[in-house]
C-alpha cells in the first residue's frame, strides 16, 4: 500500500511508483512519483520487495537525466518530502502519449521470438541467422501499445503507432528515441557495458507543448545492460536487471492462470539488489 505523505495526495499505483498530487491549488501542475522498492514479473508484483530498489531506480534515473539533452519532467517548484527523500521526484505533469518507446540495439527477450517466428521484431525486417545477444546492425525501433495494469504490452509496427497518434508524433517519438539511445549507449561503453535495449515514456508538456521525456530512464527496470567482456566471451544472458527474478520464478512457478507466485527466497533478493547496486556504481563512478 502507498504510505502516507503530508502534503501530498496518492492517486495512483502501478507496479513499481506510487504517484501523489499535491494539496497546495498553487502546485496542481506537479506530479510526486515515488518509487518503491516493489518487483514485478510475468505481469504479477511479487513478495518480498527488493532492498533499496527504490533508491537504485531514482539515482539512477537522475543520473541519466543530467546527461541526456532532451527535456524530462523533473521539477524544482516543490521540495521533495523528507519522508520519501532518495526515491521520489517531483515531476510536471505531462499528457503522456499510450506508447512503449522501445530501442534494441541487440537482439533478445520477447524482440528474439518475435525474430524467431518471423524473421522480423514490430515490423522490421532484420538479416537471417541471428543469434539470442547478437548485436543489430543499428539499433531500432519496436514500439508498444501500453496496456492497463495487469495485462501485457502489444508489440507494434510504427504504422499502428501513427494511426495511434499522428504520423508528426510518431515520427518525433521514433527520432528522440534513437537519439537518446545512441546518446546512453556511448555513456554505458565508458563503463564497460552495452545497451542492449530499452524502453522510454514520453508526454507532451501542456503548458509547453513540448514533447517531453518521463517515467525513469536506462535503468534496471526499463533496460538490458551487459558486461562489455562478457558479451565479447559469448554470455549474452547475465544482465543489470531481474532476470535472477525472473529465472527463479521460471523455475519455481508454473505460472497457471489464477495461481499465486510463491514469495522470493532471501538470496535472491540479496543478489537482485546487489545487481541493482553494481549497476550504479559501475556507471556513476566511470563515467564523468
Amino acid at each position: 500500500m502507498a504510505q502516507h505523505i503530508d502534503g501530498w495526495k496518492h492517486v495512483y499505483s502501478g507496479k513499481v511508483r506510487d504517484l501523489y498530487e499535491s494539496e497546495d491549488p498553487q502546485l496542481s501542475h506537479l506530479i510526486l512519483v515515488v518509487a518503491s522498492d516493489r518487483v514485478s514479473a510475468f505481469d504479477h508484483v511479487l513478495e518480498p520487495a527488493i532492498t533499496a530498489k527504490g533508491q537504485h531506480l531514482t539515482t539512477l534515473t537522475n543520473w541519466w537525466f543530467d546527461r541526456l539533452n532532451v527535456p524530462n519532467h523533473v521539477s524544482h517548484d516543490a521540495p521533495i518530502p523528507a519522508v520519501v527523500a532518495g526515491r521520489a521526484t517531483v515531476a510536471k505533469k505531462l499528457d503522456m502519449f499510450p506508447i512503449e518507446c522501445v530501442v534494441r540495439g541487440y537482439i533478445s527477450g520477447s524482440g528474439f521470438k518475435d525474430y524467431q517466428a518471423d524473421g522480423s521484431i514490430c515490423g522490421v525486417e532484420l538479416p537471417a541467422g541471428l543469434t539470442f545477444g547478437a548485436k543489430l546492425p543499428e539499433p531500432i525501433f519496436t514500439p508498444a501499445f501500453k496496456a492497463e495494469l495487469g495485462k501485457h504490452d502489444e508489440n507494434i509496427t510504427f504504422e499502428r503507432v501513427v494511426e495511434f497518434i499522428g504520423h508528426e508524433d510518431a515520427a518525433a517519438l521514433r527520432t528522440l528515441s534513437l537519439q537518446v539511445f545512441a546518446r546512453a549507449s556511448e555513456l554505458a561503453e565508458k563503463a564497460g557495458l552495452i545497451l542492449a535495449d530499452t524502453k522510454f515514456e514520453f508526454g507532451r508538456d501542456p503548458k509547453t507543448g513540448v514533447i517531453t521525456l518521463g517515467d525513469e530512464v536506462l535503468t534496471p527496470d526499463s533496460s538490458r545492460f551487459w558486461s562489455r567482456a562478457a558479451w565479447e566471451r559469448g554470455e549474452r544472458k547475465d544482465s543489470f536487471d531481474k532476470q535472477i527474478v525472473r529465472n527463479w520464478l521460471a523455475d519455481n512457478w508454473d505460472q497457471a492462470e489464477g495461481s499465486t507466485p510463491p514469495a522470493l527466497p532471501a538470496e535472491v533478493v540479496a543478489q537482485t539488489s546487489a545487481k541493482y547496486a553494481e549497476l550504479v556504481e559501475r556507471l556513476t563512478t566511470a563515467v564523468a
